[in-house]
């Protein structure tokens, strides 16, 4: 059993009978009053985000996850399809399951998912992703990083800006946190 002076960004515990991932937390010492923690917290089921006060000290159940490395083979309407890299087995997931990586989801992307005994609950990817832009205005000879930037739409078809000499069918790496470019890939 912990406490709530245990609370780290990305915890998973156990509250109100459903698993919550601690999305953000604040320690408050009132100047009167007892110590509180103040909370925002997203139910893993429903991706609801509630805000819940806790009293400092209060107990917690922190729930064990089993991370394992898969990856991202390809989808098929509503189902998404992930490999197990050491056992070879396949697992599909639904749309509501991978949402939040969902805009940077492609073919044989590494994956990391977390489970709650044997349900998938999260599904992690790298920071840091090579991906091909599908459509941007074209740049003109001459156009350098320091200059102005454009809109490109990724093959996922998630929207991003790009400095201008970036060209379709280009491989860029892109922050999946941040959703921005970081470099034109060269091979």
């Amino acid at each position: 059993m912990a406490s709530t002076s245990n609370f780290k960004n990305g915890l998973i515990i156990e509250h109100k009978k459903n698993l919550w991932k601690i999305i953000e937390f604040l320690h408050v010492k009132p100047g009167k009053g007892s110590a509180f923690v103040r909370s925002k917290l997203k139910n893993i089921r429903t991706q609801q985000v509630v805000d819940e006060t806790f009293r400092a000290g209060e107990k917690i159940i922190i729930v064990r996850v089993e991370a394992r490395n898969y990856t991202y083979l390809y989808n098929d309407d509503n189902n998404y399809v992930f490999m197990d890299q050491e056992t070879f087995d396949q697992i599909n997931l639904s749309k509501v399951q991978v949402q939040d990586v969902l805009e940077f989801l492609v073919e044989n992307v590494n994956a990391t998912i977390a489970f709650h005994d044997t349900d998938p609950i999260e599904i992690r990817i790298p920071q840091h992703i090579n991906i091909k832009v599908s459509e941007t205005d074209p740049g003109e000879k001459g156009n350098t990083a320091q200059g102005g930037t454009k809109q490109a739409v990724l093959e996922t078809g998630v929207s991003i800006q790009v400095p201008l000499f970036v060209q379709i069918g280009d491989t860029i790496r892109v922050d999946t946190k941040e959703k921005r470019y970081i470099e034109r890939v060269k091979y």
